[in-house]
């Protein structure tokens, strides 16, 4: 591909290999970006325009968003590079039928004595299984919750279990858009006319309640008690909008959920690592405790897709039936355990909590204080950040995002949590700013100067 193909020619559509453009499935309704990347370097993205007088026009943007939260070393980290490198040519490809050494090492890293998870999952109590996204790893933890209550010879529901068939999950919440886990989300948009989970008596129903709202969750345990099967929650929600909870409502949520007899699922896929600690489920006392831990994106480095479902030992499934090629294949391993003793050696999540607490700040005070017309309210933790749209920035949001872009910042939108029950107010769609962990103080600011820039831009637009 040369230069000219990459970039195009100014005031002319680029030509080839745009192709992508024809050939790869198109997930936004025709609502993509006008905009190709060329390459990228650390935080720093390298952008072409696509169409319309400025087609060709070259330009860099400050990634904001981490590739939807997986890049967290940014691009090109020699670390990465490396862990590939050597992975394919010594590590081999076996699957989990056979012992591996590269494997061995990664869990012996995280969880035997001493290990970077052990004092949360110590290995005598949890036990391991690797998928290929997020998503998947949702759809085994699902998995294990229902197969929590089978007799597996008896093909029948298990003493005592009979009667749990409720599963508790969030307004707003997103855990994945597998066929699985459409019911652990109360999006109708996601949900109509696709096949729901089967009829009883093996079937389970979903109930949503308020994320963060303490009273609401125990009214809703004094109705089910002993019915309840599981309950699964995100440390912040995502999807939602970067809503963070009070402190003390996960340790007392997932009392609730112990005390009811239900198993606690913790979607961390999101939050691994970006909330200024490894884990989302953590408050002053230390580690909250999980049946089911699902951690994803930053685990893969930014260059591999990967997740991880950390379970108790007691909770299995039914011989092959949870068999996947993607199971901690030794290459995944080695980039795993590469990319995490680097950022433990660099200290980068506990750097992130403190940049995350001025990211906090200068987005409140450049960015929605100084455009109440455009945003409600920044909220955020580490650098997990989220800036609300008003009606009228959400009525305008694809203007808005080119704007960010052509002013040299790349952010997300997430969906808001929409209308909550219980009088809560509506929660409009968000942008999230989540840089990558690498990024330094010098970025954060220019990423809010930028989206400040971006913001002034689109006010000058004409409606």
């Amino acid at each position: 591909m040369s230069a000219a193909d990459a970039t195009g020619i100014p005031g002319r559509e680029p030509s080839p290999p745009w192709s992508s453009r024809d050939v790869q499935f198109d997930h936004y309704g025709g609502q993509r970006l006008p905009f190709g990347c060329t390459g990228a370097s650390g935080i720093i993205q390298h952008f072409v325009e696509l169409s319309g007088s400025d087609a060709g026009r070259a330009f860099d943007v400050l990634d904001a968003s981490g590739g939807y939260g997986s890049a967290c070393l940014g691009a090109g980290s020699e670390v990465i590079a490396a862990a590939l490198s050597d992975g394919v040519r010594n590590a081999g490809y076996v699957t989990d039928e056979i012992a591996s050494s590269e494997r061995s090492l990664l869990l012996e890293r995280l969880f035997a004595p001493g290990g970077l998870f052990a004092d949360r999952f110590p290995a005598a109590d949890y036990r391991v299984s690797g998928r290929n996204s997020g998503s998947e790893g949702m759809e085994l933890a699902l998995r294990l919750v229902l197969e929590s209550r089978f007799d597996h010879r008896r093909l029948r529901a298990a003493p005592g279990t009979g009667e749990r068939d409720v599963v508790l999950a969030f307004e707003g919440a997103w855990h994945g858009w597998t066929g699985g886990l459409l019911p652990l989300m109360n999006r109708r948009h996601y949900r109509i006319g696709l096949p729901a989970i089967a009829p009883e008596p093996f079937g389970f129903r979903t109930d949503h309640i308020p994320f963060g709202d303490l009273d609401a969750a125990r009214e809703w345990f004094d109705r089910n008690g002993e019915r309840v099967l599981a309950v699964v929650v995100e440390p912040v929600q995502g999807d939602a909008g970067i809503l963070v909870p009070e402190p003390g409502y996960l340790r007392e949520l997932a009392a609730l959920a112990k005390d009811s007899g239900a198993l606690l699922v913790a979607d961390e896929v999101l939050t691994f690592a970006k909330t200024g600690q490894f884990f989302g489920m953590t408050d002053e006392s230390g580690p909250i405790p999980t049946d089911i831990t699902v951690i994803g994106k930053s685990l893969g480095m930014g260059a591999l897709s990967t997740s991880m479902v950390i379970a108790r030992r007691e909770l299995g499934a039914r011989p092959t039936g949870t068999v996947s090629t993607s199971d901690l294949r030794p290459l995944t391993c080695a980039v795993i355990r590469a990319g995490l003793d680097h950022i433990v050696s660099e200290g980068l999540v506990e750097r992130s909590g403190k940049l995350g607490a001025e990211l906090g700040r200068l987005l409140h005070e450049q960015v929605v204080a100084k455009f109440p017309d455009l945003y409600v309210e920044a909220r955020g933790v580490g650098v997990m950040h989220g800036v609300e749209l008003t009606d009228l920035a959400a009525a305008r949001i694809g203007k808005l995002r080119t704007s960010m872009i052509r002013n040299g910042v790349y952010v997300e939108f997430m969906s808001g949590a929409g209308r909550r029950s219980r009088g809560l107010r509506y929660v409009n769609a968000t942008m999230r700013v989540a840089p990558p962990l690498v990024a330094t103080a010098d970025d954060i600011e220019t990423i809010v100067a930028r989206l400040a820039a971006g913001s002034h831009a689109l006010l000058q637009e004409t409606p």
